[in-house]
């Protein structure tokens, strides 16, 4: 890095300001913000997540830019927009519910001057809760997002995105946020990355802004509610990063909460109490973490994880897991209504390709008669796998059974256990949803690679960007044409990556149903295949071809409670 200024004709800096839903604190934003802009000669960028008249308003009034995105996109998608309308060399990114004091731009632009080896710069992040918040006992962090490394300059591990900045080269080097990431670990995972690179970070003691919350918004019930959601990203943030604790850590976790505000009378306790019942929660839905596999950064198209569930501990997790998940089932009533909803649903004819081995038991027998129990018109086609791989079968059996002529092709694994009147609300819940492709979800006693394929608690469908090659999987008629025949792969890794790309280029929808959920588990994972073997044969699969990425596949884009 050099300690040159910017040309004449640029600005010396780039302020972004990710913003959705909130004009009132985001006018407070710019107009502490837009006049030491304007001093400096830097440049200020609202992005709005969706297209909102109000911030748009604000914005135009305050005298900053406004870059919608597609709404409900998230942090990371409009940070990620700010930096690609961004023109100058240093970006610094807030939150919309900061105040700036005077001084603070010229802190960064002094800091990054003082400091041209560093690309990464963040300060002090002060609450400022100005309905006086709940009664607190001085023991715990406040109850937003704060930061305090101390009054003097200093290198440190990480800082906050509500007031950071990024010198363009590192976000250009590095690559941009993970879209994926939402609520927590947005930042953090980009920094990680930066870090991974050799990259520094300077906390600038005189960079300080104030998080405001409202008086409305410094109730004990709005603190706690925001702290729930909160903690329940926290702990997929944790899982994500393969550092989720066990549910017994969370537990203790809680508790220690409870105990905190009966013994300290502490208020600001419940706040805590809150945000570990987010993350408890999202355990329970979740299920045990998955046991992560080492893989090469190149292999983004792998989960990193083996999803096998073994070892007594992680079982009896999954298994209770399964039984709440089915108790709240019940108690929604969603096996009935959803077999009421289906019968009224028109018939469909349903190819089904079966591969079975012959030389160890398997459930592909009691699979058969379950499918051919629905009311919709099943041709079931199997064959032995032989010495031959799985696509390689397939393919031999779409050869002596077009696909063309059925309005759903669904391909089945041996080792499945299907749930009762599977196919019925399968077929009714993907066509309700418009999915293309489609897979129903795992139990949690069930092994699987892809933390996303597994069943979500009062979920009956999701909508994703990834649906993977087995056990179960589905495609509808209007797909056949661009993803069949089947390549003559022998494992099939890396094809489901390649679907998902397909998918997105030609703007179809994909699910995973969760209210279908099956249990794959009768064999020990890659039993019956060599996995190197099967990363080299994805590799060189996926060598000329779109897929998208690990990171992206592991997203959940919607959530559906109800078909209704």
């Amino acid at each position: 890095m050099t300690d040159q200024a910017p040309p004449a004709d640029l600005p010396t800096a780039s302020i972004v300001i990710p913003t959705r839903s909130r004009t009132e604190y985001l006018d407070v934003t710019l107009a502490s913000v837009v006049p030491q802009a304007e001093e400096a000669g830097a440049e200020v960028l609202v992005v709005s997540d969706g297209d909102e008249p109000a911030a748009r308003a604000v914005a135009a009034r305050r005298g900053a830019r406004l870059i919608p995105v597609s709404g409900h996109s998230g942090a990371n998608a409009a940070r990620n927009a700010g930096v690609a309308a961004a023109q100058g060399d240093l970006v610094v990114f807030i939150d919309d519910d900061i105040e700036a004091p005077p001084g603070w731009l010229q802190a960064y632009l002094a800091g990054a001057r003082g400091v041209p080896g560093c690309d990464v710069f963040g300060g002090p992040i002060r609450a400022r809760l100005e309905g006086g918040g709940p009664r607190a006992c001085g023991r715990e962090p406040p109850p937003i997002t704060s930061l305090d490394c101390g009054r003097e300059d200093r290198d440190v591990r990480l800082v906050w995105s509500a007031n950071m900045a990024v010198r363009r080269s590192a976000l250009e080097r590095i690559g941009p946020f993970d879209e994926a990431l939402a609520g927590s670990g947005e930042e953090e995972d980009w920094q990680r990355r930066y870090a991974a690179r050799g990259g520094g970070v300077r906390y600038l003691a005189r960079a300080g802004v104030d998080h405001r919350r409202t008086a409305a918004d410094s109730s004990l019930r709005s603190l706690s509610r925001t702290a729930y959601g909160r903690g329940r990203a926290a702990w997929r943030y944790d899982a994500f990063k393969g550092a989720a604790p066990g549910l017994a850590a969370e537990l203790r976790t809680l508790a220690g909460c409870a105990w905190h505000i009966v013994r300290r009378r502490c208020l600001n306790g419940v706040v805590m109490f809150a945000h570990s019942s987010g993350r408890v929660r999202e355990a329970l839905a979740c299920g045990p973490p998955l046991v992560t596999e080492p893989q090469s950064p190149a292999d983004d198209f792998l989960s990193g994880a083996s999803g096998q569930v073994a070892g007594i501990r992680l079982t009896t997790r999954a298994i209770a897991t399964d039984v709440l998940q089915d108790a709240v089932a019940i108690a929604r009533l969603e096996p009935w209504r959803l077999r009421r909803a289906a019968a009224r649903w028109p018939r469909r004819r349903v190819l089904v390709l079966g591969i079975e081995r012959t030389d160890m038991p398997n459930l592909l027998a009691s699979a058969q008669t379950e499918l051919l129990r629905s009311r919709h018109e099943v041709t079931f086609a199997e064959t032995d796998a032989g010495d031959r791989g799985k696509f390689e079968n397939l393919g031999s059996l779409l050869a002596g059974h077009p696909a063309q002529g059925h309005d759903w092709l669904l391909v089945i694994d041996d080792d499945v256990s299907l749930p009762r009147d599977f196919l019925d609300s399968f077929i009714f819940l993907a066509e309700r949803f418009g999915f293309r492709l489609a897979q129903p979800a795992h139990r949690r006693r069930s092994h699987a690679a892809w933390e996303v394929t597994r069943r979500h608690t009062a979920s009956v469908a999701r909508e994703t960007a990834f649906v993977e090659i087995g056990p179960v999987f589905a495609f509808q008629a209007a797909a056949f044409d661009a993803l069949l025949p089947f390549p003559p792969l022998r494992v099939g890794w890396g094809l489901d990556a390649h679907w998902s790309a397909v998918a997105r280029e030609r703007g179809w929808k994909l699910g995973v149903i969760d209210a279908t959920p099956v249990r794959h588990g009768l064999r020990p994972i890659a039993s019956s295949y060599n996995r190197q073997g099967a990363i080299d044969e994805a590799r060189a699969f996926l060598a000329d071809r779109a897929y998208t990425r690990a990171a992206e596949a592991r997203r959940t884009l919607v959530t559906h409670r109800s078909w209704r």
